[in-house]
Order: structure tokens, then C-alpha cells, then sequence
């Protein structure tokens, strides 16, 4: 269970740049579900996962993860509880090091550093097995540097490794959006069906409105830092790609018509 209290966030505050990234965002996500999280550009979309994972410190609110207050923790001691894969399949991963060290590093997560158990035959046997259950032909790459793999062998890598010691949350940040489309649709597929298997609760950020719409149990939408739309049950089981894009429109003419309103209201004062 992750439950968001009155989550407020502001970057560079009381400055001509001050960005109110979140406001008072309040959200709860059952164990086992997949939520996918979409709006526009400054939404605050990426603010909202990395608030969960720790990346800066709230302004105000709270955090609370499987029963753990983790508001206060720092980042490198919620990667205990929180998986994350990022958008550049270059991040979250040593690329001089082996796919095979890489996750051993993964399998230690949370546990002090070491790489002598992955050493042991019967441990690189798992890893072999892990990766051949992806079914992209790696099993026989284990022992070649990670920037070696394209984009897509990377990415679909660093997904196994935020799952290989199951987490409690698995935080996906637009992690197909540097693919190219084929690269994108595997590896999109391929998280399907990895959260399915260990039933991982999920938030996945993407800008895909196919995404969202086919994969996932809950579709939120955030605007100017708070949620507009919350979809779920039946209708997140209807909704399609260009049900979620007629909601942008409504959002953008919104902000026309406020835009439009606050120019009558300042040309009242001139």
C-alpha cells in the first residue's frame, strides 16, 4: 500500500524562476495495482515519482509505503523498498560492469556491497535462467559489458534488475521514451508481462496515451501539480487512447478560457 498525504512541492521558491511543482496531491494505491500517471509537460508527472523515491525533500505532506512513514528517509534507503527504472536506458546501471554484475549488484540491494556470492555457479545459473525468461536471447550475453547492449537490451536489463529482489513499489519513469517504436513495443510488452508475474504494485509515467490506455488498472492525470482525472474499474477497462486525448484538449481550453479571464480581469485595472 502507498499512500500520498497533502504532498506539496516548490522549486526555487519566492524567486522570479518558482515553480509550484505539486499541490497538495493526495493519493492511494492498493497493493498489486498498476497505476499509469499522464499530463503535460510540467504536470508534475516526474515530480511525483521522484518525491516517492526520495529525490529532494518535501515542502509538506507525507509518505507512507507498505506501513513504513518513509517521508523522511533518504533516497538510497527507500531503494530498500522501491524499484525505479528510468527513461534513458543508460541510467541505473555500471556499463563497464557485466550484465551478470550488474545484477548481482541489483540482487544486493538494500545489503552491503559484494560481488564474491555472484562468483558462486549455481548463482550465475539463476541470472542465465532470469534473463532467458525474457526471451530477447541475452542468456548468452551475461558476461558482455552492459554498453555493449542496444537501448531496448538495456532497458529490458534494467527492468530485471528493479525486479529481481521484489520491491514493494516499482516506479517506471517514461522508460520507453527514448526507444525507437519497435525497441518501445517489446519492451512495453515485456513489462506487462514481468508485473503480472510477481504482481508488482506499479506507477508508470509515459506520455503514450496508447500506453496508458492498454496496460495498467488506473489511469491518473495530473495538471499544474495536482490530479484532474482519476480512472478506474470499469472505465479505466473502456477508456481508449483518444478518450484520454479529448481529456488534454478539455484541460488545454481550460486553461485558455483561464488565461482569457485573467487578461479581462487585468485590463479591468489598466
Amino acid at each position: 500500500m502507498l499512500e500520498l498525504k497533502g504532498i506539496f512541492k516548490t522549486f526555487f521558491p519566492n524567486t522570479p524562476n518558482e515553480v509550484r511543482a505539486l499541490r497538495g496531491v493526495d493519493l492511494r494505491i492498493t497493493p498489486g495495482s498498476w497505476v499509469n500517471i499522464i499530463g503535460t509537460n510540467g504536470s508534475g508527472k516526474s515530480t511525483l515519482l521522484n518525491a516517492t523515491a526520495g529525490t529532494f525533500p518535501l515542502d509538506q505532506g507525507e509518505i507512507i509505503l507498505d506501513g513504513n512513514r518513509i517521508t523522511r528517509w533518504p533516497e538510497h534507503r527507500r531503494a530498500k523498498l522501491i524499484g525505479r527504472v528510468f527513461q534513458d536506458p543508460f541510467s541505473g546501471t555500471a556499463p563497464s560492469m557485466t550484465i551478470a554484475e550488474n545484477l548481482a549488484l541489483a540482487a544486493r540491494r538494500g545489503q552491503a556491497r559484494g560481488l564474491g556470492f555472484a562468483l558462486r555457479t549455481g548463482w550465475r545459473n539463476d541470472l542465465r535462467d532470469r534473463v532467458a525468461a525474457m526471451g530477447l536471447g541475452l542468456e548468452d550475453k551475461i558476461e558482455k559489458p552492459m554498453d555493449t547492449l542496444s537501448g531496448g537490451q538495456r532497458q529490458s536489463i534494467t527492468l530485471l534488475m528493479a525486479g529481481l529482489v521484489r520491491p514493494s513499489l516499482l516506479l517506471l519513469d517514461e522508460h520507453t521514451a527514448a526507444l525507437d517504436p519497435k525497441s518501445a513495443d517489446k519492451i512495453i510488452e515485456l513489462t506487462g508481462k514481468f508485473i503480472a508475474e510477481n504482481q508488482l504494485t506499479t506507477i508508470m509515467v509515459t506520455h503514450s496515451m496508447q500506453q496508458a490506455a492498454n496496460f495498467g488498472d488506473r489511469i491518473i492525470m495530473m495538471h499544474q501539480g495536482s490530479i484532474c482525472h482519476d480512472i478506474s474499474g470499469l472505465q479505466k477497462s473502456r477508456v481508449r487512447a483518444s478518450d484520454l486525448i479529448a481529456k488534454f484538449d478539455e484541460v488545454r481550453r481550460s486553461d485558455q478560457l483561464d488565461e482569457s479571464v485573467a487578461d479581462m480581469l487585468r485590463s479591468n485595472y489598466v
